[in-house]
């Protein structure tokens, strides 16, 4: 069953055609990946499906639900978390307060608790820490919950993105080249995480330029070039596709 269906999806920008005509389904409870050749519209098509873009036409179904166009606090509070190509964390807060940040969609006290700081907001603020300290442990930063963000290791920096996309309570994950910057060993560990994250019954969406990281923890690869789906099928039919090799390597005249 598809938790998530991409119908002829269209973004411009300005003459420049970013995506064009992109279709794809994304099989609940698997791992995909959108690969491609930087340029190529992968991020733009993410940007889409999580309501920063607006595409010029197309439709976007997340389980049978019409969500194109839909902004982004919307999105996320039906179940579709990301985390970003350049970090984007709150460098001068905590760990901790990150993934708290994470939570905050998850949260049930109105306006009026959070002012009077009542019973039930204090027991709110409790489950979110606990929750948020259990996403923590489970991508291995529970020992630095009270470091700066900014503090961290590159490697760490990114796990902890995805700690935080994990606190909103996803069914669907979309991670924008979690491997970048990392090294060999981190990225080893990145493959455990993600095939975890997946366990849980969770649907991840994965670009990202490691084609070793990429062949091992996928079962499905949609390939772009210049904004239009060019190949789609399994990684070992994907490696040995002639347009896939010469959209990643070229051919000599």
């Amino acid at each position: 069953m598809s938790l998530l269906s991409v119908h002829n999806l269209f973004k411009s920008f300005g003459g420049l055609m970013a995506v064009a005509g992109v279709s794809f389904e994304v099989e609940e409870n698997s791992v995909m990946g959108l690969i491609g050749p930087n340029g190529a519209g992968k991020t733009t098509v993410f940007n889409i499906i999580t309501g920063n873009h607006k595409p010029n036409k197309g439709e976007i179904l997340f389980d049978r639900m019409d969500i194109t166009g839909k902004p982004p606090h919307e999105i996320v509070s039906l179940g579709i978390a990301r985390t970003f190509q350049n970090i984007r964390l709150f460098q001068d807060m905590s760990v901790l307060e990150n993934v708290l940040a994470g939570n905050h969609c998850r949260m049930r006290s109105g306006l009026f608790s959070s002012m009077f700081h009542t019973p039930s907001q204090r027991r709110d603020e409790q489950r979110a820490v606990v929750r948020a300290m259990r996403e923590l442990a489970f991508v291995g930063l529970d020992a630095e919950h009270g470091t700066l963000a900014g503090n961290l290791a590159y490697g760490n920096q990114r796990l902890l993105e995805i700690a935080r996309a994990l606190a909103s309570n996803p069914r669907f994950l979309i991670l924008d080249e979690p491997a970048g910057g990392m090294n060999e060993q981190e990225t080893a560990d990145l493959i455990t995480l993600i095939r975890s994250i997946r366990k849980r019954g969770i649907t991840v969406l994965l670009i990202e330029h490691d084609m070793n990281l990429v062949m091992r923890v996928c079962q499905k690869l949609v390939v772009l070039e210049y904004g239009a789906v060019i190949a789609e099928g399994i990684p070992s039919e994907i490696k040995k596709n002639p347009q896939v090799i010469e959209a990643y390597l070229g051919t000599d005249e």
